[in-house]
């Protein structure tokens, strides 16, 4: 029988340690192309050669890929894994390589690199960080995520065209790339969306909206969610990744705006991630919580309960949590 001591490993420690490279690697491939270069099968002599890189550099990016689990190699020839083909050849329908932009920019990475314990010791970020008005992350943000929630999107979009009552006023807040409410316009050629944040982010959005065919139905109101008048008589009310940026007592309050704006038997419903009451599964919902303690004051990923909480603050009966598969994340219902 195996003691505790068979179990001691100084890896996870290392790998860890090391676990920025696993980043940059990424992203230097995605830069390159290099999932898109390598089609059936290449040398790196050859993908170089359509890279227009160094071959001593491309061969040793290419073995680290392989090291982690990115391509296979078999003698010289390098093969993208079928993960790889799947979300990183760039015309790939499931392609999401864009995302490293905003999550690996390095205004996010400093955020967690320069001084991570000083946001311990502060219960927070330094700051208002990614939350300062019309903050020019959000429009990189907005550029890189939209194919990384499509499908989470369209899953939204099912979900509310099997109400029995169709919405079609709906209010998208913090609309960033536009998907959640150009999914639900696309799914639902009666609903009309109105999207909320900052200007910036919102040209994007609506340039959105015209590539999906929906701009007709598409308006924007720039600003802050909490602070400027979106108007009334929403049939439903969009929060798609937002309440995790906030505490509870302004979640609360947000809400509580959202509840007066709804039209009789509306609904709202965000999209976030919620770890189970333990705090520490699922796993990514559960880690969820230290991206936002290092990004913003006060934000962290909140339990069911705690969504249950904010809703009573906010003058709703309830809130209850479902899955939205495939993405990590869970809709919200507050009723």
């Amino acid at each position: 029988m195996g003691t505790d001591m068979d179990e001691v490993s100084p890896d996870l420690a290392i790998d860890t340690m090391f676990a920025c490279r696993k980043t940059a690697a990424l992203r230097a491939a995605i830069e390159l192309d290099l999932f898109t270069l390598i089609g059936e099968g290449s040398t790196a002599a050859t993908l170089a050669a359509a890279a227009k890189a160094s071959e001593r550099g491309v061969r040793i990016l290419a073995d680290y890929l392989v090291v982690n689990g990115f391509l296979i190699k078999e003698g010289d020839t390098y093969r993208a894994t079928p993960s790889s083909r799947t979300f990183l050849v760039r015309h790939s329908p499931a392609y999401i390589g864009g995302a490293i932009e905003f999550i690996a920019a390095p205004e996010m990475l400093s955020q967690f690199l320069d001084d991570p314990a000083a946001c311990v010791r502060n219960g927070g970020s330094l700051g208002l960080a990614n939350l300062s008005s019309d903050n020019p992350v959000w429009v990189k943000f907005a550029r890189a995520m939209g194919p990384l929630v499509a499908r989470s999107a369209m899953a939204l979009a099912e979900e509310v065209a099997a109400w029995p009552k169709k919405p079609q006023k709906v209010l998208d807040i913090a609309a960033g790339h536009g998907r959640f409410g150009i999914e639900i316009a696309k799914t639902l050629p009666e609903a009309e969306i109105v999207a909320v944040d900052w200007s910036a982010v919102l040209e994007l959005a609506r340039h959105n909206a015209g590539e999906f065919g929906v701009a007709e139905r598409y308006r924007t109101i720039p600003g802050s969610a909490f602070d400027v008048d979106w108007g009334s008589g929403y049939d439903l009310i969009l929060l798609p990744n937002f309440l995790h940026h906030f505490d509870i007592d302004t979640c609360a309050g947000l809400l509580k705006k959202c509840r007066e704006t709804l039209a009789p038997g509306g609904r709202v419903v965000a999209v976030d991630f919620v770890p189970n009451e333990d705090r520490v599964s699922p796993p990514f919902p559960a880690a969820f919580s230290f991206e936002m303690l290092a990004t913003t004051p006060r934000g962290e990923a909140y339990t069911e309960q705690e969504f249950a909480e904010m809703a009573r603050r906010a003058g709703f009966s309830t809130a209850t949590a479902k899955p939205l598969p495939p993405s990590p994340a869970s809709l919200i219902f507050f009723e």
